[in-house]
């Protein structure tokens, strides 16, 4: 109220436009929206989504309790669980499920650092257009920004993890029964790219989860930047 009384006292008392301009320039500015402040409100939810939702996924069964990101096995090796199964074998079959699982929540835990450095490194150059995109439009882009370099630091932590949680063992165990089985074509799948992929798949799904909450519920904006920046899209 008070500002918009000076402003008219100003129209109705200066002398030229220049001074009116002058008057105007010199108010507060406060709700104007830069890329940087765009930007920095977008790594923030982005951030965010780790800080949240993958760091859930390092905990023991994180992955293996999450349906949304469960690894489950690849499409050639699901006759390897049923022809377990069909044998009485089913514990054996959930056990080289988990052992998959458990492997991915290994390899996240040791690669987190990495990713939330690759975070703290983008610039959105087209930040306007990310913040009006659709509700992953930022997970899109840090996914095209990220994934090939992501790959190459949890592909050996994957297989690292793969014999530390001994997931080799239980699925060469695995295997061997199910080739052993008459009439079976053998089977021999590269797991540890598999899981690699999968488990990239559930970090980027989890932090589009996030990303999905702080753009529709202004409840989950849970600081002055996130509040400013994505109240520009609602």
């Amino acid at each position: 109220m008070k500002k918009s009384l000076f402003i008219l006292f100003a129209i109705i008392t200066l002398n030229s436009c220049a001074e009116l301009q002058s008057v105007v320039d010199s108010l507060p500015q406060g709700g104007v929206m830069t890329n940087t402040d765009i930007a920095s409100g977008l790594r923030q939810a982005l951030d965010l989504g780790i800080e949240k939702q993958v760091t859930k996924l390092t905990k023991t069964d994180g992955f293996y309790k999450n349906d949304l990101v469960k690894i489950l096995l690849p499409a050639e090796l699901q006759k390897v669980d049923k022809g377990l199964r069909d044998i009485g074998l089913g514990n054996l079959a959930d056990e080289g499920i988990r052992a998959l699982n458990r492997a991915a929540e290994d390899a996240v835990k040791e690669a987190t650092p990495i990713f939330v450095g690759a975070v703290k490194e983008i610039t959105f150059a087209d930040a306007r257009t990310i913040l009006l995109g659709t509700d992953d439009a930022a997970t899109q882009y840090l996914t095209s920004k990220t994934q090939t370099t992501l790959y190459d630091k949890f592909h050996p932590v994957i297989n690292n993890s793969f014999a530390k949680v001994g997931a080799d063992q239980i699925w060469t165990n695995l295997i061997n029964r199910y080739n052993a089985i008459p009439f079976t074509t053998n089977v021999n799948p590269d797991l540890t790219d598999y899981v690699t992929e999968e488990a990239l798949k559930g970090v980027y799904k989890m932090i589009a989860v996030e990303e999905k909450e702080i753009r529709t519920k202004v409840g989950a904006r849970t600081t002055d930047l996130l509040r400013r920046v994505f109240a520009m899209q609602d």
